[in-house]
């Protein structure tokens, strides 16, 4: 007896439609994606800002102060060498991360609105004052 032995795959026209589906699929949802890229910076430099504000509290933790003005957010990357030296320190970012508009983020301690202020001057950067409308801090986050 001959068997039939029949190859099974997509057809020029399945593949086709599935394209075609792919395409409209993109040609909705593209535009909303890319429209929103400011959005995206402004998630991104509250994450950020709430990453280093975690590995704040842990360096707290292990050794029972925030870092001073001073050492800075580099406390977090680098053990300190000046006072207060921590005891007990840890590596607790690999980085500092840079805002999501090439800046650095700023550190204050004590902070006006909390222990420690956390922040970032926003997407125009030019107006450097912590109080105005366009900052990203900590205390705008919770």
């Amino acid at each position: 007896m001959y068997q039939y032995n029949r190859q099974r795959g997509f057809t020029l026209i399945e593949v086709m439609v599935v394209v075609v589906i792919l395409a409209l699929l993109a040609a909705i949802i593209v535009p909303k994606i890319m429209s929103r890229p400011e959005q995206a910076r402004l998630v991104k430099a509250k994450q950020d800002i709430l990453a280093v504000e975690n590995a704040m509290d842990l360096y707290k933790l292990d050794n029972g102060s925030y870092p001073t003005l001073e050492q800075g957010i580099s406390a977090l990357v680098t053990k300190p060498t000046q006072p207060p030296v921590p005891n007990d320190w840890n590596g607790y970012l690999k980085q500092i991360p840079s805002d999501p508009w090439g800046h650095a983020y700023q550190y204050t301690n004590p902070g006006k609105h909390g222990e420690i202020d956390i922040y970032s001057f926003g997407p125009n950067n030019a107006n450097s004052d912590p109080e105005s409308k366009n900052v990203i801090g900590n205390w705008t986050i919770k």
